[in-house]
């Protein structure tokens, strides 16, 4: 698998699954335009400390070339410029991977939507859908040029569950998305271009991990059983960086894809050389509300 002389843009790459997929486009060996908005002079309001230096960094150092842009997805001159700038240094997109968030500060957890604030509901639609749009809508022309790949990150690979509490502005991005890959596995099929979306399992994030009050050495120990079945954001990037040297990606188009489904396919590993299997674990396990205290993870690994 080689992605050499591939040229890709990960958005919201400073952390989590765009710093993952990142790092595992440059693995295979690709030229990857790390952009998010916290760099080492500026933090983004998420108030993270995670930079796109330091994923540009591991993306040199996994064999790929890093290339930090700062850039703020919710500002269309920033993207603007973000396009400019790859038109003059590379005139196409061949693997644009759409992984921008930013809702964290705006989710209101365990409300019915009228208690909720209004201003934030909107702010979680605005950073984590509006700015999808604009990715696309500025983007694309470099990588319809390319015949290029498509992907958008979501949660979830279906919209028939809405997981408890996150509310309903939280689920109209989500779905928002899957349906983006949906109406874009189409429309961009006539041009050469493939078009989907992707999703994680249980991720073991540096913000759910701080959330669970673990870090990767003792991930274990988080108080949730089900995190048993966690993985990190590198495996979600192993699945797309298996999808960007498919041949036979278009047979994925408009479909959403679980870090599992791809796992099954493709026979890729996290990390840790295990395979977690959060599809599996869900359908056994946390949807007939089976006790996971007797059930061996491992085995869903």
């Amino acid at each position: 698998m080689t992605l050499r002389e591939k040229i890709a843009v990960v958005t919201g790459a400073t952390r989590g699954c765009g710093r993952g997929i990142a790092v595992e486009l440059g693995a295979a060996g690709a030229t990857v335009y790390v952009t998010g908005r916290t760099t080492r002079e500026s933090q983004s309001p998420m108030g993270r400390k995670e930079t796109i230096e330091e994923t540009a960094e591991l993306v040199d150092a996994a064999g790929g070339r890093g290339i930090p842009v700062r850039c703020d997805f919710t500002a269309v001159d920033d993207v603007r410029a973000l396009r400019d700038r790859i038109a003059e240094e590379h005139g196409r997109i061949d693997i644009l991977v759409d992984d921008v968030w930013g809702g964290d500060p705006f989710v209101e957890f365990d409300k019915p939507l009228w208690d909720t604030d209004l201003e934030k509901a909107l702010g979680v639609v605005h950073n984590g859908l509006d700015t999808h749009l604009i990715a696309l809508h500025t983007l694309l022309p470099l990588v319809v040029s390319a015949r290029g790949l498509v992907i958008e990150v979501t949660d979830g690979d279906d919209d028939n569950y809405s997981y408890p509490g996150v509310g309903a502005p939280y689920f109209l991005v989500k779905s928002g998305i899957r349906a983006l890959a949906r109406v874009m596995g189409k429309d961009l099929e006539p041009h050469g271009v493939v078009a989907m979306g992707v999703t994680p399992g249980f991720l073991r994030s540096e913000m759910m991990l701080e959330h669970f009050g673990v870090t990767e050495a003792n991930w274990r120990d988080a108080p949730d059983p089900h995190y048993a079945l966690s993985e990190t954001p590198r495996y979600l990037g192993r699945a797309v960086a298996h999808l960007a040297a498919d041949p036979n990606v278009s047979r994925y188009a408009g479909k959403t894809l679980a870090s599992w489904t791809l796992m099954r396919e493709y026979g890729f590993t996290d990390v840790d050389g295990s395979k977690p299997d959060w599809g599996r674990w869900f359908a056994d396990v946390v949807k007939p509300g089976v006790d996971p205290a007797t059930v061996d993870p491992e085995k869903y690994r």
